[in-house]
Protein backbone atom coordinates (compact mmCIF):
# COMPACT_ATOMS: atom_id res chain seq x y z
CA UNK A 1 0.00 0.00 0.00
CA UNK A 2 1.35 3.36 -1.07
CA UNK A 3 0.26 5.44 1.94
CA UNK A 4 0.37 2.81 4.70
CA UNK A 5 2.25 4.86 7.33
CA UNK A 6 0.23 7.97 6.52
CA UNK A 7 -2.97 5.99 7.10
CA UNK A 8 -1.62 4.69 10.41
CA UNK A 9 -0.90 8.27 11.49
CA UNK A 10 -4.37 9.38 10.37
CA UNK A 11 -5.96 6.63 12.47
CA UNK A 12 -3.76 7.50 15.44
CA UNK A 13 -5.11 11.03 15.12
CA UNK A 14 -8.68 9.67 15.01
CA UNK A 15 -8.10 8.05 18.41
CA UNK A 16 -6.24 11.02 19.87
CA UNK A 17 -8.58 13.75 18.63
CA UNK A 18 -11.54 11.75 19.95
CA UNK A 19 -9.87 11.38 23.33
CA UNK A 20 -8.75 15.02 23.48
CA UNK A 21 -12.29 16.20 22.77
CA UNK A 22 -13.35 14.26 25.87
CA UNK A 23 -10.53 15.84 27.89
CA UNK A 24 -11.74 19.30 26.85
CA UNK A 25 -15.32 18.31 27.67
CA UNK A 26 -14.23 17.23 31.14
CA UNK A 27 -12.55 20.63 31.59
CA UNK A 28 -15.83 22.24 30.50
CA UNK A 29 -17.82 20.28 33.09
CA UNK A 30 -15.43 20.34 36.06
CA UNK A 31 -14.24 23.93 35.83
CA UNK A 32 -14.81 26.18 38.85
CA UNK A 33 -13.43 29.58 39.65
CA UNK A 34 -13.60 33.29 38.91
CA UNK A 35 -13.03 32.82 35.16
CA UNK A 36 -15.77 30.22 34.77
CA UNK A 37 -18.22 32.42 32.84
CA UNK A 38 -15.56 33.25 30.24
CA UNK A 39 -13.79 29.90 29.97
CA UNK A 40 -16.79 27.54 30.18
CA UNK A 41 -18.24 28.61 26.80
CA UNK A 42 -14.74 28.89 25.34
CA UNK A 43 -14.34 25.14 25.89
CA UNK A 44 -17.24 24.61 23.47
CA UNK A 45 -15.19 26.43 20.81
CA UNK A 46 -12.11 24.35 21.65
CA UNK A 47 -14.15 21.14 21.29
CA UNK A 48 -15.69 22.32 18.03
CA UNK A 49 -12.23 22.90 16.55
CA UNK A 50 -10.96 19.46 17.60
CA UNK A 51 -14.16 17.76 16.40
CA UNK A 52 -13.85 19.53 13.02
CA UNK A 53 -10.25 18.30 12.71
CA UNK A 54 -11.43 14.79 13.61
CA UNK A 55 -13.98 14.84 10.81
CA UNK A 56 -11.46 15.98 8.19
CA UNK A 57 -8.85 13.46 9.39
CA UNK A 58 -11.36 10.58 9.41
CA UNK A 59 -12.69 11.46 5.97
CA UNK A 60 -9.16 11.72 4.56
CA UNK A 61 -8.43 8.24 5.93
CA UNK A 62 -11.58 6.88 4.27
CA UNK A 63 -10.60 8.64 1.02
CA UNK A 64 -7.30 6.69 1.12
CA UNK A 65 -9.27 3.40 1.49
CA UNK A 66 -8.65 3.29 5.23
CA UNK A 67 -10.99 2.43 8.08
CA UNK A 68 -11.07 4.94 10.97
CA UNK A 69 -11.50 3.80 14.53
CA UNK A 70 -15.13 4.37 15.42
CA UNK A 71 -15.79 2.91 18.86
CA UNK A 72 -15.03 4.19 22.34
CA UNK A 73 -13.03 0.99 22.95
CA UNK A 74 -10.87 1.58 19.88
CA UNK A 75 -10.24 5.19 20.89
CA UNK A 76 -9.28 4.08 24.42
CA UNK A 77 -7.07 1.25 23.17
CA UNK A 78 -5.12 3.41 20.72
CA UNK A 79 -4.91 6.94 22.15
CA UNK A 80 -1.70 8.31 23.60
CA UNK A 81 -3.65 10.86 25.67
CA UNK A 82 -4.37 9.57 29.16
CA UNK A 83 -7.68 9.57 31.01
CA UNK A 84 -8.11 11.21 34.39
CA UNK A 85 -11.14 10.85 36.60
CA UNK A 86 -12.97 14.17 36.86
CA UNK A 87 -12.46 16.16 40.04
CA UNK A 88 -13.40 19.62 41.22
CA UNK A 89 -10.05 19.91 43.05
CA UNK A 90 -8.08 21.16 40.05
CA UNK A 91 -7.63 24.89 39.62
CA UNK A 92 -8.39 26.59 36.32
CA UNK A 93 -4.64 27.14 35.63
CA UNK A 94 -4.04 23.41 36.25
CA UNK A 95 -6.84 22.56 33.83
CA UNK A 96 -5.46 24.93 31.19
CA UNK A 97 -1.95 23.46 31.61
CA UNK A 98 -3.44 20.00 31.03
CA UNK A 99 -4.95 21.26 27.78
CA UNK A 100 -1.58 22.68 26.68
CA UNK A 101 -0.08 19.26 27.30
CA UNK A 102 -2.69 17.66 25.01
CA UNK A 103 -2.24 20.31 22.35
CA UNK A 104 1.54 19.80 22.41
CA UNK A 105 1.02 16.05 21.97
CA UNK A 106 -1.20 16.71 18.94
CA UNK A 107 1.28 19.21 17.45
CA UNK A 108 4.02 16.58 17.71
CA UNK A 109 1.79 13.95 16.11
CA UNK A 110 0.89 16.33 13.28
CA UNK A 111 4.63 16.98 12.78
CA UNK A 112 5.23 13.24 12.57
CA UNK A 113 2.41 13.04 10.04
CA UNK A 114 3.93 15.87 7.99
CA UNK A 115 7.20 13.95 7.75
CA UNK A 116 5.58 10.56 7.01
CA UNK A 117 3.14 11.86 4.40
CA UNK A 118 6.03 13.75 2.79
CA UNK A 119 8.12 10.57 2.60
CA UNK A 120 5.18 8.67 1.10
CA UNK A 121 4.41 11.45 -1.38
CA UNK A 122 0.89 12.20 -0.12
CA UNK A 123 0.86 15.97 -0.63
CA UNK A 124 -2.86 16.32 0.09
CA UNK A 125 -2.66 14.70 3.52
CA UNK A 126 0.54 16.58 4.26
CA UNK A 127 -1.30 19.83 3.51
CA UNK A 128 -4.00 18.88 6.04
CA UNK A 129 -1.38 18.02 8.66
CA UNK A 130 0.47 21.31 8.11
CA UNK A 131 -2.70 23.40 8.42
CA UNK A 132 -3.90 21.62 11.56
CA UNK A 133 -0.47 21.80 13.20
CA UNK A 134 -0.51 25.54 12.56
CA UNK A 135 -3.97 25.82 14.18
CA UNK A 136 -2.85 23.76 17.19
CA UNK A 137 0.29 25.87 17.66
CA UNK A 138 -1.84 29.01 17.70
CA UNK A 139 -4.01 27.44 20.41
CA UNK A 140 -0.87 26.61 22.43
CA UNK A 141 0.20 30.26 22.16
CA UNK A 142 -3.20 31.51 23.32
CA UNK A 143 -3.58 29.16 26.28
CA UNK A 144 0.04 29.71 27.33
CA UNK A 145 -0.53 33.49 27.16
CA UNK A 146 -3.60 33.08 29.38
CA UNK A 147 -1.31 31.28 31.86
CA UNK A 148 1.30 34.07 31.61
CA UNK A 149 3.85 32.11 29.57
CA UNK A 150 5.47 32.30 26.17
CA UNK A 151 4.20 29.72 23.66
CA UNK A 152 7.44 27.71 23.88
CA UNK A 153 6.86 26.34 20.37
CA UNK A 154 10.54 27.05 19.64
CA UNK A 155 12.00 26.28 23.10
CA UNK A 156 15.49 27.60 22.35
CA UNK A 157 14.09 31.12 21.95
CA UNK A 158 11.45 31.19 24.63
CA UNK A 159 11.46 32.59 28.09
CA UNK A 160 8.97 31.68 30.76
CA UNK A 161 7.55 35.16 31.32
Amino acid sequence: MKFEKTKETLNQLVADLSQFSVVIHQTHWYMRGPEFLTLHPMMDDFMDEIDAQLDVISERLITLDGAPYSTLQEFADHTGIKDEIGTYDRTIPERMAKLVEGYRYLADLYQEGIEISGEEGDDSTQDIFIAFKTDIEKKIWMVQAKLGYAPEIDPEHSVHH
